[in-house]
């Protein structure tokens, strides 16, 4: 009995020392300590600020790389001429504008390149900023617009024709590259799913 009495007696302490182990500032279920919270990020901070340069005259891949190097990594371009070309090789593309302009600027900003090729001038009002507004019910006025803008703006289901207006029946490749001359139907015309006719000739041309 005796010797019962006094393994029962040590089961008893070992359970109370693995009780009280822990201590009063312990977090048992999980396993940190309540004097010590984990760091979590202050909802209302800001992001860093820092200097964007003025890109302006500079080449477009000179311009990426400085505004990475000064902390911006948010980068886009788009074509300042309205003629939704792609920027494939950036070092053949200046810029003319950008937004935001030159000054302290959270670094998570986007920061947008309005470019032209190197050959070319930039224009005095940025048209290519916005998207391709959409045709909806009326005919737009795609005239001396770019025939890849005016696709755009038109429904995606559209039987379109695009045409040389020159005579000569080149093909069509870059419509990037042609502009629009004429159109059928006329803008302003209702538009109801009806077959769409573009002449267009390249830009360097006149209608």
């Amino acid at each position: 009995m005796h010797t019962r009495t006094a393994i029962a007696a040590l089961i008893a302490s070992a359970s109370l020392l693995a009780l009280t182990s822990c201590g009063p500032d312990e977090d048992t279920s999980t396993g940190t300590s309540k004097d010590k919270p984990a760091a979590t990020k202050d909802v209302g901070e800001k992001a860093e600020t820092a200097e964007l340069p003025d890109m302006t005259g500079k080449g477009l891949q000179s311009a990426q790389d400085q505004a990475q190097k000064a902390g911006f990594y948010g980068l886009t371009s788009h074509d300042a001429l309205g003629r939704d070309r792609m920027q494939a090789f950036d070092r053949n593309w200046k810029v003319c504008s950008q937004t935001p302009k030159a000054g302290d600027h959270p670094t998570d900003t986007k920061v947008d390149f309005a470019t032209v090729k190197l050959e070319e001038t930039c224009p005095g009002k940025d048209t290519g900023a916005e998207e391709p507004q959409a045709a909806g019910a009326t005919m737009p006025n795609f005239k001396g617009k770019a025939v890849k803008v005016a696709r755009g703006a038109l429904d995606s289901g559209t039987s379109l024709t695009v045409e040389d207006a020159s005579g000569q029946s080149r093909f069509i490749l870059m419509e990037s590259n042609w502009k629009v001359c004429s159109q059928e139907p006329a803008a302003g015309a209702k538009l109801d799913g009806q077959p769409v006719t573009l002449n267009a000739v390249k830009f360097e041309e006149s209608c």
